[in-house]
């Protein structure tokens, strides 16, 4: 007997029974399914990187099933055709005719390759808490297995173990038969697209109004707008909780349906007249693409005083193309600099975020470019030369143009070596210039609101952006100017395409290279020019040193700054003074890292986790040399601590990597100096992608710590696994993995989505 009939016959049998009790109520995808995916499923099943192509955040995209084709293909020789959901086409037709094969489906008598998955993950279940088979390979290392449903007799034979969910605690007894039935009545789907509530379409209509408003300096300001939020998930102050809109290219006005204009970068040429929309957000929010942006009257006051205030004119409207993309500040060069500057200054942490966190869900293309853990800053306005000189900006902006338009690999070498060179022209006349200007002091820094101190965090190939200064003094900072942050966010941000071929993905990582280089060289001239070689080196060594000398342009290393700092480290007084100067800025005071006396925790919380806090401490800003359980530890792991009261607190526990350089595309594990790897603790959800869980009564934290301590070896890290450790196949692992999501609902609501768990390991 077929598996589809048998599930037929035991749905008919449950109907059957049930009719002298009344009728059976219908399964829904709303209010039955899509719950299951959320809790059970989406955390691996959304956004690009997953397996297949699954994403099973909304009825659209279960119904377009998976793909053989993987997004992330680095080395393929030819841009792939995009298939970003709810852009590039609408139902299970459409997909299917871009390759896509329905999971939900039976083929013939045979069950649909979702349900088989399901059944073959629910004959399996995993031991309790127990670590997994080595066999079953996780994470970024595991190929795409992606069968169809002739082919699934031969992957459960070779992969018994590994149905779905995939290694992981699976479906409840419940939730298996709901999907089962479902599956076999044939997957009904009646999702309803989220709309606006009536508030929310009228400030809609208000904000539609703005970016459509008729003239040339009016619609130039609206496309640079839109290339600046298009990955914003937007909210209004008083929306309802959980909205979220972005902003569209679109064919109708205001008014009539959305005609989407559907192109892989938001500044490709439309090919007819535009109509910027706004639209909602639809499917479960994840919070690895959830970049937030808010929308209100004092926002709209704010880009009407920055944008429409001044006399400015536009002669004739740019064109598109390759040129117009590659470099944005001829395109844009008739809005004053000072507005579109302040106006990214005003929201510092989401454009951050756009490039560091980014919306593509697997960046190590970008992250293998960055340190572990650094601090970036922003100069004033007024204190910028490209905002306040109109010669020395009339001669960058021909030199700020941007790789990555040509994507033919026979020329990547050459292309490479162009735009080097004119960045380090333009390196040297920044140089030049800023010497021949007064020395930079404290005012040379922006400190106009909260945004103005952010700490990055890099976790291998993914990387988190957070207000505040967090952790102990880091190895280097960055410091933005106007020139430098719009650089950065074109090119890893509106430039990028996730879809494109190996040479453009390898101009992207070259020149993002160049860009850290300069935020670098920009922080260096607030040190005493004596010590500034001394950093570079220390940031540079060993093949870092050949770098310095191929490809980036020489420092200044003679103009004095004003900053009076300590000769021994001048750095270090650099933060100290920064942190005192600027303590009403900083978002996330950390006395747990950066403790300079006995009281290692925060004021005012809970006394037990007071207590927690002082223990935890110990652990951090200590070199791996002198703590072997670093060794040990995967790059974000989740402290969950619980007071004997019931309140819970969660912590994150960041391992940041040291290495002699960031200078190289590959070779990354030869550049590690694991003896300084450190840890950094801090209060909150600080990755989207948690690599474990320790759930630890207040109380015992001390032991914790203590066995942490002692735990130089795999044998005793174990043991702290062991008693602590929330492994994939704990019985309640979906409710503490869950649970960080609910604090971040707690603590910042509007940042709430769910986590991904790709990443989380096998300990």
């Amino acid at each position: 007997m077929s598996y589809r009939v048998f599930i037929s016959l035991v749905v008919l049998f449950i109907s059957t029974g049930a009719t002298a009790q009344g009728a059976v109520t219908a399964i829904s995808y709303t209010r039955d399914i899509q719950p299951i995916f959320t809790e059970k499923c989406v955390a691996c099943h959304a956004c690009y990187d997953a397996a297949c192509q699954l994403n099973l955040g909304s009825g659209e995209g279960a119904a377009r099933g998976a793909s053989k084709t993987p997004v992330y293909a680095g080395e393929r020789s030819k841009a792939s055709d995009p298939t970003r959901l709810y852009y590039d086409a609408f139902g299970k037709a459409a997909w299917q005719r871009k390759d896509f094969y329905s999971v939900l489906d039976a083929q013939g008598s045979q069950a649909g390759l979702m349900a088989r998955m399901l059944e073959l993950g629910h004959q399996t279940p995993l031991q309790p808490n127990a670590k997994l088979p080595e066999d079953i390979v996780l994470g970024l290392n595991r190929a795409n297995m992606c069968s169809q449903s002739g082919e699934f007799d031969g992957y459960a034979k070779e992969h018994p173990k590994e149905g779905m969910p995939l290694a992981v605690t699976g479906l409840t007894s419940q939730q298996y038969q709901t999907l089962q039935r479902w599956l076999a009545s044939g997957a009904p789907i009646d999702e309803q697209g989220l709309a606006p509530s009536a508030r929310e379409a009228l400030q809609i209509v208000q904000w539609e109004n703005l970016l459509n408003a008729p003239g040339a300096r009016e619609s130039l300001v609206a496309r640079w707008l839109f290339e600046h939020l298009f990955l914003a998930h937007l909210y209004f102050k008083e929306g309802e909780q959980g909205h979220f809109f972005q902003w569209v290219r679109s064919r109708t006005p205001t008014g009539q349906p959305i005609d989407l204009i559907n192109s892989r970068r938001p500044n490709d040429d439309p090919g007819t007249q535009v109509y910027y929309r706004l639209w909602p957000v639809q499917g479960v929010i994840v919070h690895k693409t959830h970049i937030t942006y808010p929308l209100s009257p004092a926002k709209m006051a704010r880009i009407k005083s920055l944008f429409y205030s001044g006399n400015w004119q536009v002669d004739a409207l740019p064109g598109y193309g390759p040129e117009r993309r590659a470099n944005p500040f001829q395109t844009f060069q008739a809005i004053p600099a000072q507005a579109r500057y302040q106006f990214m200054l005003d929201n510092a942490e989401y454009f951050v975020r756009t490039f560091i966190r980014g919306p593509v869900c697997r960046g190590q293309i970008a992250t293998d470019v960055i340190r572990d853990q650094f601090w970036a800053l922003f100069q004033a306005p007024e204190h910028d030369l490209y905002i306040v000189d109109p010669n020395y900006q009339a001669q960058a902006t021909p030199l700020l143009a941007m790789p990555g338009q040509n994507d033919d690999v026979g020329s990547v070498l050459s292309l490479w070596h162009a735009y080097r060179d004119k960045r380090n022209e333009y390196e040297a006349l920044r140089r030049d210039n800023y010497a021949d200007s007064p020395a930079p002091s404290w005012s040379s820094l922006w400190a106009g609101n909260d945004n103005a101190l952010l700490s990055i965090f890099r976790h291998f190939d993914s990387a988190s952006v957070t207000k505040g200064l967090i952790g102990d003094v880091p190895q280097t900072m960055w410091l933005f100017d106007f020139p430098l942050l719009e650089r950065t966010y074109y090119q890893l941000a509106v430039n990028f395409d996730v879809f494109g071929n190996v040479s453009h993905q390898a101009q992207t990582r070259l020149y993002f290279d160049l860009i850290r280089n300069g935020a670098e060289q920009n922080f260096l001239r607030l040190m005493p020019a004596d010590s500034r070689d001394d950093y570079l080196d220390d940031w540079y060594q060993n093949s870092g040193q050949l770098k310095l000398w191929l490809d980036y342009e020489s420092i200044d290393d003679d103009t004095p700054t004003a900053l009076k700092l300590d000769d021994k480290d001048p750095k270090r007084d650099f933060a100290n003074q920064l942190l005192a100067r600027y303590g009403d800025l900083n978002a996330r005071p950390d006395p747990i890292n950066r403790c300079n006396g006995a009281y290692c925790s925060r004021p005012n919380i809970d006394p037990a986790l007071q207590r927690a806090e002082q223990a935890l401490s110990r652990l951090t800003s200590r070199p791996a040399a002198g703590l072997k359980v670093i060794d040990l530890l995967p790059e974000a792991t989740m402290l969950r601590i619980e007071t004997a009261s019931g309140k819970r607190e969660v912590y994150s526990l960041l391992r940041n990597r040291a290495h002699s350089n960031v200078a190289f595309m590959i070779g990354e594990a030869l550049r590690y100096q694991p003896g300084l790897d450190t840890l950094t603790l801090y209060p909150g959800v600080l990755s989207s992608y948690p690599n474990f869980m320790f759930n630890i009564p207040a109380a015992q934290v001390p032991e914790f710590v203590e066995d942490m301590e002692y735990a130089k070896d795999t044998q005793r890290f174990e043991r702290i696994v062991e008693r602590w450790g929330i492994r994939r196949s704990h019985p309640l692992f979906w409710v503490y993995f869950h649970d960080l999501s609910q604090y971040i609902h707690e603590t910042d609501p509007v940042e709430e989505g769910v986590l991904d768990m790709n990443r989380f390991e096998n300990l």
